[in-house]
């Protein structure tokens, strides 16, 4: 929500809860449809930032498995929007919002 709302204050105008592909189910968390932009939020624990992940202990085998096919998702969703025309920009959680905002501004100022 932080980084929706100073995409916002900056004037930046998106959509939320979108599909930008036909054939797919996934969603980003931000989608810019003229420029063709998917910006994804990501927990450090559910998406394995490098920064920040941590392996539970407990069931550890199943929790390995887990996290490994979250991160082997959000990789099949990059390249099917790659694929399609998409730049994708993934922000994580423990990014400061402005700090987000201004690569996601350049970007979209690329596109």
């Amino acid at each position: 929500m932080a980084l929706r709302r100073e995409l916002f204050r900056r004037g930046f105008r998106y959509r939320v809860d979108l599909a930008p592909l036909a054939h797919s189910r996934l969603r980003p968390d931000i989608v810019f449809i003229g420029k063709r932009v998917a910006i994804f939020v990501h927990g450090c624990f559910w998406h394995g930032c490098p920064d920040h992940a941590t392996s539970p202990k407990a069931n550890a085998d199943w929790w390995r498995a887990k996290l490994d096919a979250n991160m082997a998702r959000d990789a099949r969703h990059v390249r099917e929007l790659a694929a399609a025309g998409w730049r994708v920009v993934r922000v994580w959680e423990h990014e400061l919002a402005e700090t987000a905002a201004d690569r996601v501004a350049k970007v979209l100022a690329e596109r």
